[in-house]
């Protein structure tokens, strides 16, 4: 396994979401070790939530990543593919106030017809970016082997369950949400890529420059 390192120093990262809790169920790890480089500055985006479950993303992004900020939008939960015009006007605003180094976002072909959008579009408003889309597990079964890895230390991996449990409290009574699929899942990817935990990834294109 080729391994890559991003070059040192502060990077500025943009994490997008169609929900509340889509960044740190999966990237929530990642987000915790790009917190430990200085200068490092995160934005946050989310499409869709209730003022409640926003009022909880605005206080988790920040636990992940000190000083990060989050924006939160007003569309409905489940049909954000009939606000496409939307979405795309959103994120290309978000583009021209952000430039970030990096972007996260959901997975292209995610089962998930929200997290599909947000992810198909960043691609196209994000083109000369670093762009990692993330996966988060559903009943859906949709996941499939990734094609990059940031590996965990087992402290990250236990950190961000504890992270997601503590803010997302809302969220603890569904029969999907426990420690045992989080750490599971870290669990799996890591085995894959030599690491205790790790998070998993899928880029479309990415350039090297050697």
């Amino acid at each position: 396994m080729l391994r890559l390192t991003t070059p040192s120093g502060p990077l500025r990262v943009l994490a997008l979401g169609a929900h509340p809790d889509d960044i740190e169920i999966g990237c929530g790890g990642t987000l915790l070790r790009i917190a430990d480089r200085p200068g490092t500055s995160l934005r946050g985006a989310i499409l869709t939530g209730s003022p409640e479950r926003a009022a909880e993303s605005a206080a988790a992004l920040p636990a992940f990543c000190p000083g990060a900020v989050l924006e939160s939008g007003t569309l409905p939960d489940g049909r954000l593919p009939g606000h496409w015009s939307e979405v795309k006007e959103y994120l290309h605003d978000l583009a021209g106030r952000f430039e970030p180094d990096l972007v996260l976002c959901p997975r292209v072909d995610d089962a998930h017809q929200d997290h599909r959008l947000v992810g198909r579009l960043a691609s196209t408003v994000w083109r000369d970016v670093l762009i990692l889309q993330y996966e988060i597990p559903k009943w859906d079964g949709d996941l499939r082997p990734p094609t990059h890895y940031v590996p965990l230390s087992e402290d990250q991996a236990r950190r961000k369950v504890d992270l997601l449990n503590t803010h997302y409290a809302s969220q603890l009574d569904r029969d999907w949400w426990d420690d045992e699929l989080f750490l599971g899942l870290m669990r799996l990817r890591g085995v894959e890529c030599k690491s205790r935990y790790a998070e998993a990834f899928h880029a479309a294109k990415v350039t090297l420059d050697l």
